[in-house]
C-alpha cells in the first residue's frame, strides 16, 4: 500500500467519524465498524503505517553491555 492510499483512507475513516457515520466506504469495499472504539484503533494503525511509510526505515533498537572483568 502507498502513502497515499493510507493517508485517504485515514481522511476518509477520519470523515465518517466526525460525521458520526460508522461504515466508511473505501476503493468500492464498504467497512462497518462496531464500535468507535474500533475506528480509533483503526485510525491508530493507520497513522502507524503513515509514520513508518514516511521515515522510510525500521526502528531498530541497539542494546550494549559492559562489565570490568572481574
Amino acid at each position: 500500500m502507498t502513502l497515499d492510499d493510507l493517508i485517504a483512507r485515514r481522511e476518509a475513516l477520519l470523515a465518517a467519524r466526525y460525521r458520526g457515520v460508522r461504515t466508511v466506504e473505501i476503493e468500492g469495499r464498504r467497512i462497518t465498524y462496531a464500535t468507535d472504539a474500533e475506528m480509533a484503533a483503526a485510525l491508530t494503525d493507520l497513522e502507524r503505517r503513515i509514520a513508518k511509510t514516511e521515515s522510510g526505515a525500521n526502528r531498530r533498537i541497539v542494546r550494549t553491555t559492559a562489565d570490568k572483568g572481574l
